[in-house]
């Protein structure tokens, strides 16, 4: 049946979904022209917003491009990629295989998004080499198991709150991970998708006839050509007690930061671990520098868009929109109604404001105050907040770049697919935070 419901979604994504870079645009406009005729913004005001915020995200945007480059470094390497192909060749079917990497996907983003999102597609590569297998859904599915980074161990929302101090410390005071990332209800949906997620990808699974391979040789890395070192300048660049001097000083300080000082796992941190790893694991300058020009490839879609990204969140935010929004979504609940619609409104507002972090920021204002005004569990409407903004990332291209640029695909490949996960996984979703 699945399979069935998942052909007309394929072939309407195909035809419709735009590229990535088109989808920003349109929101773009979307948004201005909401926050002028329902804000009743001036067209000069919204300008404003627009341009001061344009530049925003260039922090994260530098993340998100180190994410995936220093990923690909990490996952080219000679024992990395032996690795891969070892975990791979356990797959005997293409059924496997996408039950194989979409479990692959979702420990991997419930231990970190970031480390999710490059695991999974790197994997999908890995095995697309070994089994024949219909690659749009083999893709999508490293995709789909991003659906679950919110509720796990880097989720930004329950983290926030775990903060002393943090923006809204005077109105919840601290709420620990024990209420929101490892309580019954957040572990069960967790567990839930687990099994619901790789189950309907493997359903999704399309025919032999209807399926779209690609040729294995296509992924392949051709290795670099052996050159004699003549030169003092290569033999720099070929030295493995160089690379080793300053890989291992980064692993060291990593060992520093997570045992003496009990550091936590975030975006630079993985970031710096996949760089220092890739360092050793290459061996030489040379080695890593290869890897490095292929890897940067696949970063220009995210170099373009996510400004545009940040235009758009500082139109929602400052205009009132994004808040606007959410009061509508909340005027109509009820204390036991209100985590539904927390998770509603969150994953409407996450179509506009891709970020965990400034999600809640928008967020918490409207749902902080009516969680209290009902007497619902506040943790329970963060955790609502962090769940919903996770969900329409299955429709939202914008964490999709990473795995796009690895996999060499567009995101009307994968999005028909995503879009089926859309809904089952919402339904999952939904009845956890109502009734679990």
């Amino acid at each position: 049946m699945l399979r069935f419901i998942s052909r007309p979604a394929v072939k309407l994504v195909e035809r419709y979904l735009p590229d990535p870079y088109i989808f920003v645009l349109l929101l773009t406009l979307v948004a201005a022209v909401a926050a002028i005729a329902v804000e009743r913004q001036t067209p000069l005001a919204v300008l404003r917003m627009w341009g001061d915020g344009f530049w925003g995200l260039l922090t994260f945007s530098m993340q998100m491009l180190l994410v995936l480059v220093t990923g690909f470094m990490l996952a080219s390497s000679p024992p990395v990629k032996r690795l891969l192909a070892r975990l791979a060749g356990t797959a005997k079917s293409a059924g496997g295989a996408i039950v194989l990497v979409t479990l692959v996907s979702l420990a991997a983003s419930w231990i970190n998004w970031g480390f999710g999102l490059v695991v999974g597609a790197l994997f999908a590569k890995e095995l697309a080499r070994l089994v024949r297998v219909d690659y749009r859904l083999l893709v999508a599915s490293a995709y789909s198991g991003f659906v679950v980074w919110h509720g796990g161990l880097a989720g930004s929302i329950p983290l926030t709150i775990a903060t002393d101090g943090h923006f809204a410390f005077d109105q919840i005071g601290v709420i620990g991970t024990g209420s929101t990332i490892f309580a019954f209800f957040n572990l069960a949906i967790v567990v839930c998708l687990f099994v619901a997620v790789p189950l309907i990808n493997r359903m999704m699974l399309p025919s032999e006839k209807e399926s779209i391979y690609i040729d294995p040789r296509l992924l392949d890395d051709e290795p670099p050509p052996l050159t004699r070192t003549t030169r003092p300048a290569e033999k720099l660049e070929n030295s493995l007690a160089l690379s080793l001097l300053v890989g291992v000083p980064g692993l060291l300080f990593l060992l520093d930061h997570f045992l003496l000082r009990g550091g936590s796992l975030n975006l630079n941190v993985v970031n710096f671990l996949f760089l220092f790893v890739a360092i050793v694991l290459h061996r030489t300058p040379h080695n890593l520098l290869t890897s490095l020009n292929e890897a940067i490839k696949g970063g220009a879609g995210i170099v373009i868009q996510f400004p545009f990204y940040a235009g758009i969140m500082a139109i929602m935010v400052q205009s009132g929109l994004a808040q606007s929004l959410s009061e509508w979504l909340v005027s109509f609940a009820s204390a036991a109604s209100l985590p539904f619609w927390s998770f509603i409104s969150a994953g409407l507002v996450n179509i506009f404001v891709p970020s965990g972090g400034g999600q809640w920021a928008v967020q918490a204002p409207v749902m902080l105050p009516a969680a209290e005004a009902l007497g619902a569990d506040v943790a329970r409407i963060a955790m609502a907040v962090a769940w919903g903004d996770a969900w329409t990332n299955l429709l939202q291209p914008f964490w999709a770049l990473p795995v796009l640029a690895i996999a060499g695909l567009k995101a009307k490949d994968i999005m028909g697919f995503c879009l089926v996960q859309l809904f089952l996984t919402g339904l999952i979703i939904s009845v956890g935070l109502t009734w679990f």
